[in-house]
């Protein structure tokens, strides 16, 4: 593969809120053969191959170096081995598709509210019943990996191949791994989420596989998406404030000590973090200065790309 491939979902929620964001970046996915399609092409990305894929099946073509880019649940990349970093490198944290990964346990358990009591519940399992508790999940490297660290041993995973939450009312577990937005179907299944039993704070991220093969072609086609993507980005929290400039000593000191604070200097005005326009353009109007206008920028493209030169670093 000479060229960019993306892998994005094909269906459902997270399908919506990733189609929402590349169109809101100016990239639109215009699908191959209809609606059912499973191809796909970005307007204003030229030449970039897309590919439409499950969120699992997304994870699975970035570990192997199938695409070069996906956008996916960082539940579902981490789930791919602890040595993750070693073949994927996550770019941009998307703010969209939260959810956590938790451990939950039965409302009946009222002595049982932290990953410590669990241990203790779990040795105290193993020495009355002759057996290991039982941990219904879809998640199996993720929790080995945290009951390890909080040095729970006496366990055995049910692999889930349905609704996880549902297992320790149908008996087949004690406990359960699993993700969700609200906690509400866990509640509505009598489980109750540990203090510290979040293990992931899950969302979509756009993330790079280091298997591929990374051509020139493909390295530049990611390096104009990834400095679109930023861009936007950018915008999205910054703010312009202009004013018909003087240059007089008080506007010049006015400037110098915002841009101290961190704006930076544009034609006639600043460009500065969102939540700080309002008290600028006090101290802008305060000193004599204005009248000063707010404007949202849709783009703000600066000269270094974090993203790609991240990206590089590691595929070069």
């Amino acid at each position: 593969m000479s060229g960019l491939i993306i892998a994005t979902p094909s269906k459902g929620r997270l399908k919506e809120q990733v189609d929402g964001w590349l169109g809101d970046c100016g990239l639109k996915l215009e699908t191959a053969g209809g609606a059912r399609g499973y191809m796909a092409t970005l307007k204003g990305a030229p030449g970039v191959q897309v590919r439409l894929l499950s969120a699992s099946d997304i994870a699975d073509a970035l570990d192997a170096g199938e695409v070069h880019l996906g956008v996916t649940g960082e539940d579902l990349l981490r789930e791919r081995g602890e040595d993750l970093d070693s073949r994927l490198l996550l770019l941009r944290a998307l703010g969209f598709g939260r959810a956590d990964l938790v451990t939950a346990v039965p409302k009946s358990w009222l002595d049982v509210e932290s990953m410590a009591d669990l241990e203790e519940v779990a040795h105290d399992y193993l020495r009355r019943t002759g057996r290991r508790m039982r941990v219904a999940t879809k998640y199996l490297t993720q929790t080995r990996g945290f009951f390890a660290r909080h040095g729970i041993a006496d366990y055995r995973i049910t692999e889930s191949g349905g609704a996880t939450e549902g297992a320790p009312a149908a008996g087949s577990a004690e406990l359960v791994v699993d993700i969700t937005t609200t906690g509400a179907t866990l509640e509505a299944n009598g489980l109750k989420v540990l203090s510290d039993g979040v293990m992931l704070r899950s969302q979509a991220q756009l993330a790079a596989s280091l298997r591929a093969t990374w051509s020139a072609e493909a390295l530049s086609q990611a390096e104009r998406l990834l400095r679109v993507v930023e861009a936007r980005a950018a915008a999205l929290r910054s703010a312009t404030l202009t004013w018909p400039a003087t240059g007089d000593a008080v506007e010049v000191a006015v400037v110098n000590s915002l841009v101290s604070a961190g704006a930076t200097r544009r034609p006639n005005g600043l460009l500065l973090d969102s939540s700080k326009v309002s008290d600028a353009a006090l101290a802008l109007t305060e000193a004599g200065i204005g009248p000063v206008t707010a404007s949202k920028p849709d783009f703000v493209y600066e000269a270094s790309c974090p993203a790609f030169n991240a990206l590089k670093a590691r595929v070069i």
